[in-house]
């Protein structure tokens, strides 16, 4: 028969290890998708944005497989810099990627390359990102990036996990131009009202049964292209790091725009807890029946 001590020792083993598996499962493995800046951008996240690892992946010619994505990453970053001509195959693969599950996150200047951005002005034409572009949360605004300044209206902030923190956030030109579409969660906008007179989103994210695409309508490469304090500012990287975290929750939230639910655990870490259910079920009805007193 199993030792006392060594019944309760085993038992807090099995419940440490499962613990700190919970805590695992908020760091994501992020595929930083791009035709530029990606290796740049993955590195300056890699420094800044603590919690989560970052992966550059160059987009501009070819499109990663399916299958490469699901294996090496939790979430993927997409954004651009100038439009390209594979763009709707990386939209297919990324949107894809989405209905697995995994979570997809935007930034500037991924609008330009939506296809109901205006050809008139973007050089060259927009290209479309397919299937993506069914379950992003935004349209273009009819002018995309305006290139011009961006300031966080801190009124319009929505307690959720994308604005923890986060009180303001600024852009000189590399910013907004957006239009949510219905069912999109707006939970933090910008205080210039977009092309068409309407609210212009700084933060985002949809649902679409088990795709979650996240908006952060500021360009994620600013600090390649840009100097911190004169072009962009605020609270940029704790911006970002809040959509990472909120993608490692798989977008799980108690209500919509309000806070996480219960982190999710690694497959290794849900068999575990099965078995350390089992195990303490098993040793339960082990114990041993004591004999009754004597009067």
């Amino acid at each position: 028969m199993m030792k006392p001590k060594l019944r309760r020792a085993l038992v807090w083993a099995a419940f440490t290890f499962v613990a700190a598996q919970a805590a695992d499962a908020d760091a994501a493995r992020v595929g930083v998708l791009s035709n530029k800046f990606f290796a740049e951008t993955a590195a300056d996240f890699n420094a800044n944005v603590g919690g989560h690892t970052f992966t550059g992946i160059d987009v501009s010619s070819a499109a990663p497989l399916l299958a490469t994505l699901t294996a090496n990453y939790d979430a993927l970053l997409l954004f651009e810099d100038g439009t390209f001509a594979n763009a709707p195959n990386v939209g297919n693969v990324v949107a894809a990627f989405a209905a697995t599950g995994r979570p997809v996150v935007l930034g500037a200047f991924y609008d330009q390359d939506r296809s109901d951005a205006p050809p008139a002005t973007i050089t060259p034409a927009p290209h479309g990102w397919g299937a993506l572009e069914t379950i992003d949360p935004n349209t273009t605004d009819g002018n995309a990036t305006p290139y011009a300044l961006r300031t966080l209206n801190a009124s319009t902030l929505v307690a959720s996990p994308l604005t923890a923190g986060v009180t303001s956030l600024t852009s000189a030109k590399y910013a907004g131009g957006n239009d949510a579409k219905p069912g999109t969660v707006v939970v933090a906008a910008w205080t210039q009202p977009n092309a068409r007179g309407r609210v212009d989103p700084a933060m985002d994210y949809r649902v679409t049964g088990l795709a979650c695409v996240i908006h952060v309508a500021i360009a994620p490469q600013y600090p390649s292209i840009g100097t911190v304090g004169v072009d962009f500012g605020g609270d940029f990287y704790r911006a970002w790091k809040n959509s990472f975290d909120l993608a490692a929750n798989s977008c799980i939230v108690a209500t919509a725009g309000s806070a996480f639910g219960i982190p999710t655990l690694s497959s290794v870490g849900l068999a575990l807890t099965a078995l350390l259910v089992a195990a303490i079920g098993y040793l339960a009805r082990r114990r041993p029946v004591q004999p009754p007193r004597r009067r």
